[in-house]
């Protein structure tokens, strides 16, 4: 028997070295017929374990996304590293390496595991899909982002009133981000489902009332808690199956139950059409497609975490660096009342032309964004041996030869603070930077590009320029309650929030 198994043990050992030799035969003669030369590698120790510690420790130290920015700056701006377990994968902040991967070799790329890391909160949706599934799913949410429906700005003016109530009038010290993940949960079930959750206390509340969550802060806080599992998960790549307690399940349970409210609404509405608003309801569509309640939550909830989260992103570092920057702020306001008026003497209606027309709001978005990507990190996964253009070789200019499976790390945090594309004061924070130069190609990318584009960034503008204008209407000062600093310290799960808070002061002399 010891025999049988010393033989058996032998034949694996020859197999897998044998696998292996074949391997690296054929990505080498791959890698040469592509012309690809290796780019700098980053020493992660044994089996990449010391380096994932590292990481762990930045990532309880709230500086992940900086640590890995710090990379690029160390070893140029594509390189390799041995990730947990011996995988090696790629990281790039060049421009034309991440056009290939989300444009011109859209085909060549897909989302690898992140179905898998993903399925427990979000299922099968457009963040979790490649293929024939997404191209349906992008499909339904489309006619969602017409200009139409996002030019209609009276949706998005009851939610802002009611957030301005909940700032203090007194000029006390408050939690500002807060606020705007409360405004963007509302407006975005408002506008994609047909019924605000009511977070803010609006007369739609009852609907949490009837779940086991019961308040809106319960049920943003299962959101939370589940997202950020989720990063976890990603970042322990083929190990993330280790990352399932009870907590993470516990908050997956409650989304579902508050989504799963607004699948009995949708299909209810596809029964009784006569009682439909009329008004393009992403929700109402998807029941109109399918009457699974599994793929009308999958589906309601991947949109959700977009329409909630990226808008909620913008408008906190918005105001994070307002509350630090008061010349921003009275330039800003200065533009604002000259086009639109302050709250008692308004000029005119608020519309979508006009927000776009403002050059100087344009402007500071723009620098926001820069420095502040909803989105900093992302990933994609080899579907074919294939290359990226740049990176490879002494001088960084040769292609880099990628296997199939391979995984390529993108950061657009760091891109976007590449000395080379915005000056040696890159880091800093500098809306004017906009006005010498307004026109930016893939080295400025706060909202994806190519076939998987975010189809909700002209929603995620508009609703960010509208609030930030009545809040500049009706407010004349702003201050900062909270650190000096102009580094933020970022909470990123999926996507990028204040790991405190963004608190400030308020003050009117209406």
């Amino acid at each position: 028997m010891l025999t049988i198994l010393l033989l058996a043990s032998a034949l694996l050992v020859a197999f897998k070295t044998f696998q292996f030799l074949h391997q690296t035969y054929h990505d080498r003669k791959t890698a040469k017929a592509l012309g690809c030369q290796p780019p700098p590698a980053i020493p992660t120790g044994p089996l990449g374990i010391p380096g994932f510690l590292r990481m762990l420790t930045a990532v309880k130290e709230k500086r992940w996304v900086e640590y890995i920015s710090q990379f690029y700056e160390t070893f140029g701006h594509t390189f390799t590293q041995v990730s947990i377990g011996g995988v090696e994968m790629y990281g790039t902040a060049e421009p034309e390496n991440i056009k290939a991967l989300l444009a011109t070799q859209f085909q060549d790329f897909g989302l690898g595991s992140r179905h898998r890391e993903f399925f427990p909160l979000l299922g099968n949706g457009i963040f979790t899909l490649d293929g024939a599934g997404w191209t349906h799913a992008r499909g339904l949410l489309r006619p969602q982002f017409t200009r139409d429906q996002v030019a209609d700005l009276d949706l998005m003016d009851g939610h802002v009133a009611r957030m301005i109530d909940l700032i203090p009038q007194d000029g006390s010290s408050f939690d500002i981000q807060r606020l705007f993940f409360l405004l963007t949960i509302d407006s975005a079930t408002h506008f994609l489902f047909g019924e605000s959750v009511g977070s803010m206390g609006s007369s739609d509340a009852s609907i949490l009332e009837k779940t086991a969550v019961g308040d809106a802060q319960g049920f943003a806080d299962a959101f939370n808690t589940a997202q950020e599992y989720l990063a976890a998960r990603s970042r322990a790549l083929g190990f993330y199956w280790l990352i399932n307690p009870k907590e993470f399940r516990e908050a997956n349970r409650r989304v579902h139950e508050v989504v799963d409210h607004y699948v009995r609404r949708a299909l209810e509405s596809k029964r009784h059409p006569e009682k439909q608003s009329g008004r393009y309801i992403f929700a109402e569509a998807l029941a109109a497609d399918n009457d699974d309640p599994r793929v009308l939550r999958d589906n309601m909830l991947n949109i959700l975490l977009a329409g909630r989260d990226t808008t909620a992103s913008l408008l906190s570092s918005s105001f994070f660096y307002l509350a630090r920057h008061p010349a921003v702020w009275t330039k800003l306001r200065r533009a604002v009342v000259g086009e639109f008026g302050d709250a008692t003497h308004p000029i005119g209606d608020i519309t979508h032309a006009r927000l776009k027309d403002l050059r100087d709001l344009r402007h500071f978005l723009n620098e926001v964004l820069r420095l502040q990507p909803p989105v900093p990190l992302n990933f994609r996964v080899a579907q074919k041996d294939t290359s990226l253009p740049v990176g490879g070789g002494p001088d960084g200019k040769s292609p880099v030869y990628v296997r199939k499976g391979q995984l390529v790390t993108y950061s657009v945090y760091a891109m976007h603070r590449r000395t080379d594309f915005y000056g040696p004061d890159a880091h800093e924070f500098r809306p004017e930077r906009w006005e010498e130069n307004s026109k930016r190609g893939w080295e400025y990318l706060p909202f994806n590009g190519g076939p998987r584009i975010c189809l909700g960034q002209q929603y995620a503008l508009t609703e960010a320029s509208f609030t930030l204008v009545k809040l500049l209407q009706r407010f004349d000062r702003l201050e900062n309650a909270g650190p000096a600093s102009d580094r933020p310290v970022i909470q990123c799960t999926l996507t990028m929030s204040h790991d405190a808070g963004v608190p400030v002061r308020l003050f009117s002399s209406v």
